[in-house]
This record gives structure tokens, sequence and C-alpha cells, in this order.
């Protein structure tokens, strides 16, 4: 659901930066955007201007991945730098306990919290999905200020209910702006954040988590008319997507005018990426990748991403470095100046960034989803790439797939049994990954001490 895009700007000139003060950082997380939904790429039937503005300011990643093919697990991952089963999130938390498969571990360090030993002043605009109720609200997990959604997903962006619950807030009250769209609402409130942080002494941390374009798709009138007058033989399904898009990067470059206005673009690291990939019934456009979101093949794990941060990011870089969203938070700590002294799985992707290297060392990534229904069945689907290899179980009631990303990107030759020892060695690889996972409790305390009673 999440999708996510670094953005930080401009030129390895660290001498030029204009004083000794750490710079702001804001993140921006687009929800379920695919991997070709920003005309960046070259996709004609949708037009991004402000978030391609901001990518060739800056370096674009092409092997980014997020840490889940759906967005909570995802979110967990940027704000711990930890595999998300590993802080007890290896599925989707929703507010009906019956279909919630996940509950972030209390006592995991998250990035806000993090960032205030640099003395960062930390705000959540946005969508949360990380925890209703103590101790797991944005508030409690470090951020000074927060003010957006706190469930997984809108039942509709004007009325922003959850199954006629309201889970807007302004720190710890209701604050629904009803009637509002809420892609606007957002860029609104984050606008309003940076105009109160111009004359601040600390630096700023802002997370933005758009709710944008995930469904129900339902962008504004005006959005749509566009569309349609532009493209009159669009179907009505991928007109609305391409509306609702096209709306949420008016609304970035809103927030990116905010940060020239107020003087503080020019010192702010911007990273910019999706949750997880598009979802193909709304008509998402995942380039040549297999599948969309919800899957482990690529189209639902590789997603847009890229870096801004002026005079000390090259504009216009483009990195093939292999990312993936829990290497988020070790870049942002060692940007800040902080040093790591916990367990985290992800790591500083500051060197690329800043051109000192290409490539870092190779690793195998991870990624597994635990969920309900009766596709999964309280089971889990599950990934590991190693370099070109990549070894998959897309249903818990289907074999294993083996592909070579670099000779077949389309994942469409399985092959198992033509490379049985890459195969083996995968498996191995994957099976103790999901041993250490399986050893963090990812329910309610309160509830496990029930089940044992």
């Amino acid at each position: 659901m999440l999708t996510f895009v670094l953005l930080i700007a401009c030129v390895s000139l660290e001498a030029r930066q204009p004083s000794d003060r750490k710079p702001n950082i804001l993140v921006i997380l687009a929800d379920d955007l695919g991997y070709h939904d920003l005309s960046y790429y070259g996709t004609p039937d949708i037009r991004t201007p402000n978030i391609d503005m901001l990518c060739k300011a800056g370096m674009r990643f092409d092997n980014f991945y997020s840490n889940s093919p759906v967005c909570s697990p995802t979110r967990a991952s940027l704000m711990s730098g930890r595999y998300p089963e590993m802080v007890g999130v290896p599925g989707l938390i929703r507010s009906n306990p019956d279909a919630n498969f996940g509950f972030l571990k209390p006592d995991a360090l998250l990035l806000p919290k993090l960032l205030k030993q640099a003395d960062y002043n930390t705000a959540l605009v946005g969508k949360w999905n990380l925890g209703l109720e103590t101790p797991n609200t944005p508030n409690e997990k470090g951020f000074d200020f927060f003010h957006g959604f706190l469930d997984d997903m809108m039942n509709d962006y004007w009325d922003h209910l959850r199954n006629g619950k309201d889970f807007m807030r302004k720190n710890d009250r209701q604050d629904n702006p009803k009637g509002r769209h809420a892609t606007d609402v957002f860029t609104g409130w984050a606008i309003d954040y940076i105009a109160e942080q111009k004359n601040n002494a600390n630096p700023f941390f802002l997370y933005l988590a758009y709710n944008a374009p995930h469904f129900p798709v339902q962008p504004p009138e005006e959005w749509m008319a566009k569309v349609k007058a532009r493209q009159p033989n669009s179907t009505e399904t991928r007109a609305k997507l391409v509306a609702l898009i096209e709306h949420m990067d008016d609304g970035i470059g809103k927030v990116i005018k905010a940060l020239k206005e107020t003087g503080a673009y020019d010192n702010t690291l911007i990273v910019f990426m999706s949750d997880n990939g598009g979802f193909l019934p709304d008509n998402a456009n995942n380039g040549d990748l297999r599948d969309g979101k919800g899957s482990m093949y690529e189209g639902g794990i590789r997603v847009p991403a890229f870096c801004v941060w002026p005079n000390h990011i090259q504009p216009a870089a483009v990195s093939l470095q292999p990312a993936i969203t829990m290497d988020i938070y070790p870049t942002l700590s060692e940007v800040a100046g902080i040093t790591i002294r916990h367990k985290v799985d992800g790591i500083s992707l500051l060197n690329v960034l800043l051109g000192k290297v290409k490539n870092l060392p190779e690793r195998p990534l991870f990624f597994t989803r635990r969920e309900g229904n009766l596709k999964f069945g309280g089971e889990t689907i599950q990934a590991v790439i190693n370099g070109d290899w990549k070894l998959l179980q897309n249903s818990p009631f289907e074999p294993y797939q083996l592909y070579n990303l670099h000779e077949d990107p389309k994942e469409e030759r399985n092959l198992v049994s033509a490379e049985l020892e890459q195969y083996k060695k995968l498996q191995l690889m994957l099976i103790s990954q999901l041993q250490k996972g399986g050893s963090i409790p990812w329910q309610r305390p309160e509830k496990q001490n029930q089940e044992e009673r």
C-alpha cells in the first residue's frame, strides 16, 4: 500500500553547505504508487511535473524495494530500520481484531525518537497504520506532533472514515475536517507545519504519508475532468487513478514551494517513495514488472524512489544500487550524525547518495507477509533476492519459484528444476530468516495471554 520516494538534492561539495546546522528531513510516502505511474519514466498518460522536478534535482533509484507488498509492514521497516516481522508487523495492522496480523513491538526504537537524540523536531502528517492505541500511537513513538489518520485506509476521501469510525487525529484528539479531500487536507497540514518551523533553531523531521493513490480511487472532479479532456479514450478506471496521482503531485509541489518560501529547501534532505507496488485492479502501471500490490513478484515490491539534498547529491543522478525501505533509517541516522547502538537490518545509503561509491557490498534481501482470509489462511508468503537470483512463494499453498532477474526480469521462466543447487541455497537462507521472524510476537500481549489461559 505504501509508496515511497527518496528525494535528496544537489552536489557532493559538503564545504558549500551554508551552515553547520543539520539538514531538515522530509520523507514523502505515497500509498500504492505503481513503479511506472510517474511521468519521469516516460509513462505517456500521466503528468507529474512536481515529482519529476524533484527527481531531476537528486538521485533516482531504479532498484528500490519496499519491505513488503502491503503497507503496515513497509511502514514498520521505514520507522525501525528492521525487517517488519522483527518488530512484530508481518502483516496488516487493522482496527478489526479478526483481520489484524501485526502489533508493533513497544520497545522498538523508531526513527522520530532516534532523531530526537540530535535535537530534531519531529512530525507526522498523514497515514500512520502502526497502532490505533497506546502504547503505539505516533506521539508515544517519538513524534512531537501528529496530524493525520491512524488506521489502514479510508473508505471515502471526503469523510475520512474507516468502517464508520473516525481515526483522524491532531495528536491525541479527534480532528476531522470532513468535506475536504484527504490529499488536500494532508498537504495543507504539512505546509502549516513547515511555516511553523521557520524560526525554530532546531532542524525538523517531517514524515508526510499520503493515503493516495490507495483505493477507493476518488479524485476531485476538476482533476478527473482534466484527464478526460486530455485523454478521451482512457478507461474510466485508469483515468480516475491518473487524476488521483496528478492531484497528489500538485500537493507535493505546494509542499516544496513552502520549503522554498520559508528558506528551508536548500538545507532539506527529501526522500520520496511508495510503500508497495501499484494495485492492478485500479489499472496501476508497474511497467514491465510482473503482478502488483500484495504479490511477491517484482510488481508488488519494486517501487519508485529518489532522494534530493541540494549541494550534496548530484542532480539527475541515477543509481542501480539495490536498496530497500529499511535502509532509510540508518541513512537518515548517519545524516543526522547519530551512531546507532542497537540492531538494525538496513544499511546506510549515504555514500551512494554523495557519489563516493556506486555500489555497496552485496547482501540478500528478504520479504515476508502474513495474512488471514482464504488466500493465506494465517500463513506466510515470502521471497529472497540474492544477486541476480530470486526465490519466492506467492501463496502458502503453491510450490516455490526461482527466477534469474538479470536474464528474466519479467519472471516468466521458473528455474527450480533446472537450477536445483541454487534453489536449495536460497531456500536455506529463506528458512533461516523465517525462523528468526517466527520468534517475534505479532499479537497484542493481552490477546496472547488470553489464548494461553
